[in-house]
């Protein structure tokens, strides 16, 4: 109601003063031909108009501004809004702003709902939409929740095993809410091998849902019991399997980014093209993997820029490995010094958390900047001679290359690897790496598709799903 307070002089209206010009006396002696008194003029106090007194039309138009969580308490102010928040146009509005909804009035029609009803039913799974991860045994993947019609269905991303990394990914349908009951909302699963659609039991919080499903066809995680203050809780089913989303949120941008972050697929495994997060955080930049069955992150100095020397440089792979390896055992160093002080801190009781130097996403970036990568001329870029990759439809110019290090945790395996390369800069959809000991090159290619419900409320919410992240592949 704060945003009320400014309309207050917006027309005319009941209880306003006069908008005739006032003459003060002085103006009115002079009017006379008499002598001018000495001025006393006062001010009256400033016109008073209430919001109640605009036009239907207007208050129309500010209500449908409005975020429609906001609108149940405005209905109890008065009878006059209560009525108006009863127009349809509004609701539809709000509907199409904060849900993605796309049906049409005529459809509604049809089967005898209003936009307010559907608003109210969509409301409740508000927090389910968006981009999530879902974390099996030995698989993770990622869904998209999205308003499909009168329904709100749960796409799966479906690896493909072709090589190519342009284009849009694809995705299949795993479960289906349905907005069209007009009593219990019904939650249908689209997978599993004995029958479909089937009933699937759904529990919902604001950074993860689970589901359970009487059918034990597909994979899970292990089976957990969940507490009551999770939330909406639809068709209670106990003793079938579980399956866990966890809230995926896409990284913050900065004008000051290399390129511009976000989802990037790639060739890894067995499974196909996987699905990888670039993210920036100041001397660092990060690429997190996202799907598959192992766990994947690539560490990008960005302070530790290698010179391409017109492209000359991947022609030679010996003297390639031996500039990335100098850079490698001047990082070591410069770790273990790091611990050393940190341990000594820790014994003096001055301890101070520096961390691992990562900055929030958003802010500047400390190397090379966005602006200094599109002014780079492009050089000529080949695979050094014995180095391998499934993707041959790479770029054939690059821009930029740092020092970067590739650590994997393979599935039976408790401890990481570290594998020392190159990242390679091509434009702002490509990037790749090469694993120098492996001589392995990998190719990333931008996502092409578009999310809704996908921004960070904070750059530390980002981090905190990164930290997730890491949890759930450990």
């Amino acid at each position: 109601m704060e945003a009320s307070a400014c309309l207050c002089d917006v027309g005319s209206s009941r209880g306003c003063w006069s908008r005739q010009k006032r003459q003060r006396p002085a103006e009115t002696a002079a009017a006379d031909g008499k002598p001018a008194p000495a001025e006393n003029y006062v001010e009256g106090p400033p016109p008073h108009c209430s919001l109640q007194d605009l036009p239907v039309e207007m208050l129309v138009k500010i209500f449908a501004s409005l975020p429609g969580s906001d609108l149940p308490s405005l209905a109890q102010a008065c009878t006059k809004f209560h009525h108006i928040l009863h127009i349809d146009s509004i609701w539809r509005r709000r509907c199409r702003e904060e849900f993605g909804f796309r049906e049409n009035l005529q459809n509604l029609e049809m089967i005898g709902m209003s936009y307010r009803e559907v608003y109210a039913k969509l409301f409740p799974y508000r927090n389910i939409l968006g981009l999530w991860q879902l974390n099996t045994e030995h698989y993770r993947t990622l869904v998209n929740v999205v308003v499909d019609g009168l329904c709100i269905t749960g796409w799966t991303y479906r690896p493909s095993l072709h090589t190519h990394v342009g284009g849009p990914i694809d995705f299949k349908p795993s479960f289906r809410i349905r907005l069209t009951e007009r009593t219990s909302t019904m939650v249908e699963c689209m997978e599993g091998l004995d029958s479909r659609p089937h009933n699937r039991h759904m529990q919902i919080r604001k950074d993860r849902f689970t589901t359970q499903c009487k059918n034990t066809d597909h994979r899970t995680d292990s089976p957990t019991r969940l507490r009551e203050e999770w939330g909406l809780v639809l068709e209670d089913r106990p003793w079938y399997d579980w399956l866990t989303y966890r809230r995926l949120y896409l990284p913050p941008s900065h004008p000051d980014d290399l390129i511009r972050p976000g989802l990037f697929q790639y060739y890894y495994d067995v499974f196909g093209l996987m699905i990888a997060m670039l993210s920036f955080h100041g001397k660092y930049a990060r690429v997190t993997k996202i799907t598959g069955i192992s766990k994947k992150t690539l560490e990008i100095h960005l302070m530790r820029r290698i010179q391409l020397r017109d492209g000359e440089l991947f022609r030679n792979f010996n003297e390639l490995s031996r500039v990335v390896q100098e850079i490698d055992e001047q990082v070591i160093r410069e770790q273990q010094q790091q611990q050393q002080q940190q341990q000594q801190q820790q014994e003096d009781g001055t301890e101070e958390n520096q961390g691992h130097g990562w900055q929030s996403p958003a802010q500047p970036s400390d190397g090379e900047s966005g602006a200094a990568a599109s002014e780079e001329q492009p050089v000529p870029f080949v695979l050094p001679v014995g180095v391998h990759s499934i993707d041959q439809n790479y770029p054939r110019t690059c821009r930029m290359c740092f020092y970067g290090v590739d650590t994997v945790t393979l599935l039976g395996f408790p401890y990481p690897r570290r594998f020392p390369g190159v990242f390679i800069l091509f434009d702002e959809n490509h990037f790749g790496f090469i694993q120098l000991e492996a001589k392995y090159f990998f190719l990333y290619g931008r996502v092409q598709n578009t999310f809704q419900n996908v921004e960070s409320p904070s750059p530390q919410a980002f981090l905190e799903v990164l930290k997730n992240i890491q949890s759930i592949q450990s």
